[in-house]
């Protein structure tokens, strides 16, 4: 081996150790929950190391800790297309990330994206029936809550999930009792004014005849033009 590739075998291997250096003590401050200490680390091996996953990821949950909403979202939009099996996880992220700006429907699209990626993925089912709850879509939510529950049975949140889907049926059989009184309220007002209208054509028809029957009679008189003679 040559001077030249010794050199350049022995630069590449420092700079391995300190990217790994470097990659330990962001990772590090992330984890004790200093998410603004962590961002520059963070952001410094992002930048050094594009294919650090798991970087970029802590990144992206620091960004959210810190409300940097757009910088979270333009970070996990670029994961997306090479995060390999962490997709579904990325998604999700995004999907909080649109919810917390306010953003119900990307939100909704975007755990859709995780679940189409990982079935199994309980947290998305029940990110998305909140999100639904958001956009008015209360059937699919109680969709999403049902499947959420099925695949987390022992969940401590399973009363609140309950009682709000008890809520929610309640409304729509509201609305089912609701749309049936108009309905019955309407069919009831149309056989009125068919009644009124009947009744009114009979009597209309009734006055025709009696006007007809009265011309009838007047035909039927005859004028006598003689002389009265009274014996």
């Amino acid at each position: 081996m040559n001077i030249l590739a010794v050199f350049i075998f022995a630069v590449s291997l420092v700079m391995a150790q300190e990217g790994g250096g470097n990659f330990s003590k962001a990772e590090d401050t992330f984890l004790r929950n200093k998410p603004e200490e962590a961002i520059p680390l963070l952001e410094k091996v992002v930048s050094e190391d594009p294919a650090n996953i798991k970087a970029a990821q802590y990144l992206g949950i620091a960004y959210q800790q810190v409300k940097r909403w757009d910088d979270a979202i333009a970070l996990y939009k670029k994961l997306l297309n090479r995060a390999g099996l962490d997709v579904a996880q990325v998604a999700y992220n995004l999907g909080n990330v649109y919810f917390a700006k306010g953003s119900a429907a990307f939100a909704e699209e975007y755990y859709t994206l995780a679940i189409q990626k990982n079935e199994s993925y309980s947290s998305a089912y029940l990110n998305r029936a909140n999100a639904r709850i958001k956009t008015g879509n209360l059937s699919a939510a109680v969709q999403d809550y049902t499947a959420y529950l099925s695949l987390e049975p022992a969940s401590p949140k399973r009363p609140q999930i309950e009682q709000l889907m008890a809520l929610i049926n309640a409304q729509f059989a509201a609305e089912e009792q609701k749309k049936m009184e108009a309905e019955a309220a309407a069919k009831a007002e149309e056989e009125r004014r068919k009644r009124l209208i009947d009744e009114v054509s009979a009597s209309l028809q009734a006055a025709a005849e009696e006007t007809k029957g009265l011309q009838a009679s007047s035909e039927q008189v005859q004028s006598y033009d003689g002389e009265f003679i009274l014996e």
